[in-house]
């Protein structure tokens, strides 16, 4: 069988955000969650509600968010049809995946989360060759349009580590143990994670349901 998803156990990361940051020495504490519930992109009256659990450093996740992805928001979630909401899932495999987590959730809090997931997933060379991403991940942020001070002092203060752990904890309670894993109106989708695919369940589902008010 055709191998789609990234798979491993879940581990901590001290240790790569301390090479990242470039000095050892203990840690803060993790920040706690707040609730979070990942960033989305189509309406809210949609009448279906795609959740991926998804990593960064994955050649899987980035491979659906270059190819199906771009297909996906046009005709699905442009449409109305569909409210996409994406959750962090970093895996152990994954050297840089939870410091491209961080990132991601800096740059939304500038509101540039989709920015930097497209810049991250389509320069995905970064994620094979094993070395520190910290000043290309700048580069990406600057690239988007971020204020750099501000970036920065969210990747140093690992603003919104909680966030993505809390996330990954939520996988692990559904049973995720690869990326990408996908849940469609709360259900989770078996199949093979094509625009197609996506598209003819929710044309299935969208005749079932009201849309949401």
């Amino acid at each position: 069988m055709k191998t789609t998803n990234c798979g491993g156990r879940v581990a901590t990361y001290e240790g790569i955000l301390r090479a990242a940051r470039g000095r050892g020495g203990a840690l803060p504490r993790l920040p706690a969650t707040d609730g979070f519930r990942g960033f989305s992109l189509g309406a809210d009256a949609a009448s279906v509600e795609v959740t991926e659990y998804s990593d960064f450093e994955c050649p899987y996740c980035a491979s659906f968010a270059t190819v199906q992805m771009p297909v996906i928001r046009e005709q699905l979630i442009a449409t109305g049809k569909v409210r996409w909401r994406y959750r962090d899932f970093p895996l152990p495999t994954h050297q840089y995946s939870r410091y491209a987590a961080l990132a991601a959730q800096c740059a939304g809090e500038q509101g540039k989360f989709w920015e930097l997931h497209d810049q991250l997933f389509t320069n995905h060379q970064w994620a094979q060759t094993g070395k520190n991403p910290r000043s290309l991940f700048r580069e990406f942020a600057k690239s988007a349009g971020l204020d750099l001070d501000k970036y920065d002092a969210c990747m140093d203060g690992q603003r919104y580590a909680g966030r993505i752990q809390a996330s990954l904890q939520e996988g692990e309670a559904l049973g995720i143990s690869g990326t990408p894993t996908f849940f469609v109106n709360g259900k989770r989708f078996d199949g093979h994670p094509t625009s197609d695919a996506f598209k003819a369940l929710v044309d299935s589902l969208t005749k079932q349901t009201k849309p949401r008010k």
